[in-house]
């Protein structure tokens, strides 16, 4: 079992890591930081955790889809709410904000378009996991990792780029 010692030098090593990938492909910190906190508890009921990175991002990815799986009405709920708050909070801000600000959601929903092994390829990748790790953690082959990686770069642009388009189309 991962001795309570053990927990802490993970915690202290990953979880800011942890909380910033899981940020990143829920766009919600404070669920970001339930799901690694229940990563970390699952840590502590291992017997053992041979690559301790991966392990992490993994348990952390499989928890995201048990959630997306219980909770797709609730995150729903949470969008309309923060786009009330977002839309209420424009009223006055400097043009450059709003647009700053657009080009966030901009890219969120290109990223949020991508499948899910690719966004979850990205976003490992950009958090700093290498190639193994993020094989690892997606039950990938290592070969298949570069390609993934890619293949999603590819996607993401397309997607953004598609969206900036409908956003000038709708300007106009």
């Amino acid at each position: 079992m991962v001795t309570p010692d053990r927990l802490a030098a993970l915690f202290k090593v990953y979880h800011t890591p942890l909380v910033r990938f899981l940020t990143r492909r829920l766009g919600d910190r404070d669920e970001a930081e339930e799901i690694a906190q229940e990563t970390f508890v699952r840590a502590l009921k291992q017997e053992t955790i041979a690559s301790e990175r991966s392990w992490l991002f993994a348990v952390a990815s499989n928890l995201v889809r048990d959630e997306a799986r219980r909770g797709a009405r609730e995150r729903k709920r949470h969008d309309l709410m923060r786009a009330r708050e977002e839309a209420e909070s424009s009223v006055d801000p400097e043009p450059t904000a709003m647009e700053r600000e657009e080009d966030r959601a901009l890219a969120r929903q290109a990223i949020e378009m991508l499948g899910e092994r690719d966004r979850e390829a990205l976003l490992m990748r950009e958090e700093g996991l290498g190639y193994e790790e993020i094989a690892e953690a997606l039950d990938l082959s290592l070969a298949s990792v570069g390609t993934t990686l890619s293949r999603a770069r590819r996607r993401l642009m397309e997607a953004y780029e598609s969206l900036q388009q409908e956003r000038s189309a709708e300007r106009a």
